[in-house]
C-alpha cells in the first residue's frame, strides 16, 4: 500500500463561538488520531489577514487541502469520528490523485478562490 499524503488541515473558527470551543477538543484528538498530517487552528477575527476574501458562515469550517488543492471546504459538527473520516476519504482522494471538481466541493466561486488562495500559501509556507 502506497504511504498516506500528508494534508493540510485547517479550521476556521472564532473564539466567541460555543460549538468551536467544543471542537478545538476534537480537533486536538483528531491530530493524536491522525499525527500524518499539518494542523493549524486559525481565530478568524485574530488572524482575518490570512484568510483573505474567506468568508465563514457556519463555525466551525473545516479546510482539507494537498498540494494547494482544496479537497473539502466546510462546516463540521463536533464529532471525532466523523472528522478522523473525512480526513482518510481525503488523504485517500489525495493518493489516487482524484481531485475533485470546483463544483462538486459545493462553494461559490469567489469562495472557492478564497479557499484555494489559502491552501496554496499553507503549502507554499511548509
Amino acid at each position: 500500500m502506497l504511504d498516506t499524503p500528508s494534508l493540510d488541515i485547517v479550521c476556521l473558527c472564532a473564539d466567541w463561538c460555543g460549538t468551536c470551543r467544543e471542537y478545538a477538543q476534537v480537533f486536538e484528538a483528531l491530530q493524536q488520531a491522525l499525527p500524518a498530517h499539518r494542523y493549524r487552528w486559525i481565530d478568524i477575527e485574530d488572524e482575518a489577514d490570512a484568510l483573505g476574501d474567506i468568508d465563514i458562515e457556519t463555525f466551525p469550517t473545516l479546510l482539507v487541502a494537498h498540494g494547494g488543492r482544496v479537497l473539502f471546504a466546510g462546516p463540521v459538527l463536533p464529532r471525532l469520528g466523523d472528522a478522523q473520516r473525512l480526513i482518510e476519504v481525503q488523504a485517500e482522494v489525495a493518493r489516487r490523485q482524484t481531485w475533485p471538481s470546483p463544483v462538486s466541493l459545493g462553494l461559490p466561486v469567489d469562495q472557492q478562490a478564497a479557499f484555494t488562495q489559502l491552501a496554496q500559501a499553507l503549502h507554499a509556507a511548509r
